[in-house]
């Protein structure tokens, strides 16, 4: 991480959304702090931010639904702090888009080493600073990895979260290869929020409802009974060029 990192921290409670930001600015990261998601929806509209810390139980819309937003419109990867620890409920926040889930009460060295991991998975997934162009061709679809971007057969941008967006650069680099779950997992990189069969199932799920005409009759990304995942289009490397948007 470097001091240009900026954090939004969102969370109803005064007491830990102070004390964190306190915490967090003494590593030497930027941070902005929200109440609710009302405030935390205005601040994305004026401002970049690296990384949100969101608190998933809060008055009025919750965590999940304002982290869905993200996920929908931004690719800025998000980290959940919540009471709640079953299987379940972790699913959920995976299926909300978010990129880890750490259970309260937590220790804030705990936090900053899932910040500096999310971050480094994000950037290591987005390849290295200056990339300009280059991507990979699959069935009309053109995923941009200068820019992270996915563009859709009509050349029109479809947007990714960043845990959405690790998980097709991975399958296109992996193009007829069935991939277990655990494999999956390793080549993404994912955190402890991530080491459970089921998230890379939601994951999947939420990438087929964006790539695929019928999600539940895949042809691109398809389910290979007992054994994992099978990226089943004709990929094709392009260096150096990006689609034209019409």
């Amino acid at each position: 991480m470097t001091a240009a990192d900026h954090i939004l921290v969102v969370d109803d409670h005064p007491e830990i959304r102070s004390s964190l930001a306190a915490y967090l600015r003494r590593q030497g990261l930027a941070v902005t702090t929200a109440e609710d998601a009302a405030q935390a929806g205005a601040l994305l509209l004026k401002e970049r931010f690296d990384l949100i810390v969101l608190d998933v139980m809060m008055p009025g819309e919750d965590g999940l639904s304002l982290c869905r937003r993200v996920s929908g419109t931004l690719d800025t990867p998000v980290i959940l702090l919540t009471a709640m620890h079953t299987s379940a409920d972790k699913v959920a926040g995976l299926d909300s888009g978010a990129d880890d889930y750490v259970v309260k009460p937590f220790d804030p060295p705990e936090l900053v080493a899932r910040i500096r991991t999310v971050l480094r998975r994000w950037r290591r997934a987005a390849g290295p600073v200056g990339h300009a162009g280059g991507g990979y061709a699959f069935g009309g679809w053109f995923l941009d990895t200068g820019k992270r971007e996915l563009f859709d057969p009509e050349g029109q941008p479809a947007v990714l979260s960043s845990a959405e967006y690790r998980l097709l650069r991975v399958l296109v680099e992996h193009p007829g290869t069935v991939l277990s779950r655990d494999r999956l997992m390793d080549l993404i990189g994912g955190g402890d929020a991530l080491a459970f069969d089921r998230s890379i199932d939601s994951q999947v799920s939420r990438l087929r409802k964006k790539l695929e005409a019928d999600p539940r009759r895949p042809s691109l990304l398809k389910t290979v009974w007992g054994n994992g995942y099978l990226f089943a289009a004709t990929v094709t490397a392009c260096p150096g060029l990006s689609p034209v948007v019409t």
